[in-house]
């Protein structure tokens, strides 16, 4: 099958599990309550899209390449990003679903996570400079030889790493949160 070129072009409630994903290129596209659950992405390349209230559970990203690409109201269930290309990676997240997926030492920095669910998130290994945590839940979420200097948690809960097993230089924590960055040592905080 050839590959496509899309541009600025909307695509609503469709369903990827019964019709076929075509690979190829999309550039300021719209795909709007579409359900892409397990289908597969690989080598794809969506620059300057949004996905609104989409489903992409499980989706494979063997090589896919996300441009400033925007996720609102997804669900996006294990996914392992680090098989995406990560030449101009560039996403943000917003109200969306992203528990058991792992950004596996991928470069993310700036990335913004907003009001999102990323419980059991691995994040081993991320560049996540200038990330922003607002409003997410991080329970269970893997933070080891992260670089997350100038990140702001500030909002976030339910978060807990060993800042001596991450670079953490000039993030951003509130008073309440800092109890997740001393759960190793065993002690009581009131």
């Amino acid at each position: 099958m050839d590959e496509v070129y899309e541009e600025d072009k909307t695509f609503e409630k469709i369903d990827f599990t019964f019709e076929d994903f075509r690979t190829g290129e999309y550039e300021g596209c719209v795909f709007d309550g579409c359900n892409f659950s397990k289908a597969d992405l690989s080598e794809t390349v969506f620059s300057d899209c949004e996905f609104t209230s989409c489903n992409l559970s499980t989706v494979k990203l063997n090589g896919t390449s996300f441009r400033d690409v925007r996720f609102k109201d997804c669900k996006l269930l294990g996914l392992r990003f680090y098989d995406c290309s990560e030449f101009l990676f560039s996403a943000d997240f917003v109200n969306c679903q992203l528990d058991l997926s792992s950004f596996y030492n991928l470069k993310i920095k700036n990335t913004c996570f907003k009001d999102c669910s990323l419980r059991e998130v691995d994040f081993s290994g991320a560049n996540l400079t200038k990330a922003k945590f607002d409003n997410c839940d991080l329970r269970g979420a893997t933070f080891e030889n992260s670089i997350l200097e100038e990140a702001d948690f500030r909002t976030a809960y339910n978060y807990s790493f060993d800042p001596e097993l991450n670079r953490v230089n000039g993030a951003k924590f509130s008073r309440a949160g800092i109890t997740g960055l001393l759960s190793k040592y065993d002690i009581e905080i009131e």
